[in-house]
């Protein structure tokens, strides 16, 4: 079972810097994570959501790939390739994975103006490892840890907020 997590942050580009420390972290089996978005909320309201991988873009390839097999059988495998990239494409951009957006979105109106926040679905971590990671002035805003867990990693981000004001 998957834990989420959101940590508000002051602007996007501290969130992208933690999102970018994370995906180092996967890299080195620190944390496994389902999903990790960031959320943004502009002066004027609107929210926007940046996630890490498109759906789109990897139906469209293994689309590709599988029309121009079928296309082959037809002797036709370039317009198999593109009837396969477009109905990729169509299925990965309908697929959702992760986290709902949906709920992202409400959990952005709740975000101050010009502030974003990480959205992380965590599969399994290393919690000591991974702190110094995501240690930027910031605060949890929702998460599924039991409260001591949600506990540790508030405090950890109140430290890392006295160290930088």
């Amino acid at each position: 079972m998957s834990d989420l997590i959101a940590i508000a942050y002051p602007d996007q580009a501290t969130a992208e810097r933690v999102r970018g420390r994370l995906a180092e972290a996967v890299k080195a089996k620190v944390i496994e994570l389902d999903d990790a978005v960031v959320i943004t909320r502009d002066a004027e309201g609107k929210v926007k959501l940046h996630q890490s991988t498109s759906t789109a873009g990897a139906g469209a390839a293994g689309g590709a790939v599988w029309g121009g097999l079928i296309g082959l059988i037809f002797l036709a495998p370039l317009l198999g390739m593109a009837v396969g990239a477009a109905a990729g494409a169509a299925g990965g951009a309908m697929a959702d994975y992760g986290v709902d957006d949906r709920f992202m979105k409400e959990l952005g109106e709740k975000l101050t103006p010009d502030s974003a926040a990480l959205i992380l679905l965590v599969r399994s971590m290393t919690p000591d490892k991974i702190l110094p990671n995501i240690q930027e002035q910031g605060h949890v805003i929702q998460s599924s840890l039991s409260n001591e867990a949600e506990g540790q990693l508030n405090d950890a981000l109140a430290a890392a907020g006295s160290r930088t004001a």
